[in-house]
């Protein structure tokens, strides 16, 4: 396909209807999917993609919306997880578990019933954004803004009850609550994927862009602000990338937009892997309160005199002083001066 078919191929209507909720679905999927991973709960989002198959298949047994009905029931799903999780003497992924297997097993059982086959479940299972409807990309958006502008304007909130929650209580905040808004708001995002990357593939879009903004950002802020960008980019170029392969075969936009977000993480892991190691060779030991003589009593060097080299794992406590670390070794602090050390 040439650069002026794919241009003409984009200006289509349905192409445009495809761009918005791709693009939708990138920013609210990891906006909601960092707070998911910041609670070790990366998986939560394929628990409710598999509990919203029940969801679909009642909408189609009811003749409803498919949209709708997996929104209420994702939702319950959500709610019954952190209900198990908080009070339940069922861990977590036993009730994750339940939740993949109940839920997939349920949708196509309630498919069988409606008289529809499996194939009637092909486009909430793996996505076909590109026959979206108008009315579909009007949903998408509705519930994209409604995720979107509680994920960021209870950033503060929302970060306090992810990252600790017994100090989030003594500050005053209703833990559960939020917890629990952060697993509706979980349903809501899946909801909002299903027609772009597919139920099965939804928590892919929720959690890969994540991973890979924290190769680079330090503070949760920028995580999170980087992992919606990346997963823009991920979800535009996707559905991008399949539609100019289509032109030799026939490729679907979900698995493309999860694979785009997947090599995005490759290529950043090996800066990731460098910026780590500039920050430990920053500061490389822990610093620790050491009684100590004051610095520059005693000086002199020489490899004879100190043939010990200090690392990792030579058991020595190091001490910061001004610009670099000091090393306490046999009652006196051992300062690293090129090929040799300065004592003092």
């Amino acid at each position: 396909m040439s650069l002026a078919e794919l241009a003409d191929l984009l200006d289509r209507d349905f192409m445009q209807r495809a761009l918005l909720a791709a693009l939708l679905t990138g920013l609210a999927a990891p906006a909601i999917g960092t707070f998911l991973v910041q609670r070790r709960l990366a998986l939560l989002g394929d628990g409710i993609g598999h509990v919203a198959v029940t969801g679909v298949a009642l909408g189609l047994l009811t003749g409803t919306s498919p949209t709708w009905t997996a929104v209420v029931v994702a939702i319950l799903g959500a709610v019954l997880i952190e209900v198990i999780r908080e009070q339940g003497h069922t861990n977590g992924d036993v009730a994750l578990a339940l939740l993949f297997y109940g839920g997939l097993a349920g949708g196509v059982l309630i498919t069988g019933l409606a008289g529809e086959g499996a194939n009637s479940l092909q486009v909430y299972l793996f996505g076909s954004v590109t026959s979206i409807s108008s009315t579909e990309v009007w949903y998408t958006a509705g519930l994209a803004v409604v995720v979107l502008t509680l994920t960021l304007g209870l950033l503060p909130q929302l970060f306090a009850v992810a990252s600790d929650p017994e100090f989030a209580r003594v500050m005053g905040l209703q833990v559960r609550f939020y917890n629990l808004l952060v697993a509706v708001l979980a349903a809501v995002s899946v909801t909002v994927a299903m027609r772009t990357v597919g139920l099965l593939l939804v928590s892919a879009l929720m959690v890969v862009p994540v991973a890979t903004s924290q190769q680079l950002a330090r503070s949760f802020r920028t995580t999170l602000l980087a992992a919606m960008v990346i997963g823009a980019i991920a979800a535009v170029g996707g559905l991008v990338g399949s539609a100019w392969l289509s032109a030799q075969a026939t490729v679907a936009p979900g698995p493309s937009i999860v694979l785009l977000a997947l090599a995005m993480f490759a290529a950043t892991w090996p800066v990731g892997v460098w910026l780590r190691r500039r920050r430990r060779l920053a500061e490389p030991f822990p610093i620790l309160a050491v009684d100590s003589p004051d610095p520059h009593q005693v000086a002199g060097h020489t490899d004879d005199e100190h043939p010990h080299e200090h690392g990792d794992d030579c058991g020595h406590p190091a001490v910061r002083h001004g610009d670099h670390v000091d090393y306490v070794h046999d009652g006196h602090r051992h300062a690293p001066h090129g090929e040799h050390y300065d004592e003092h």
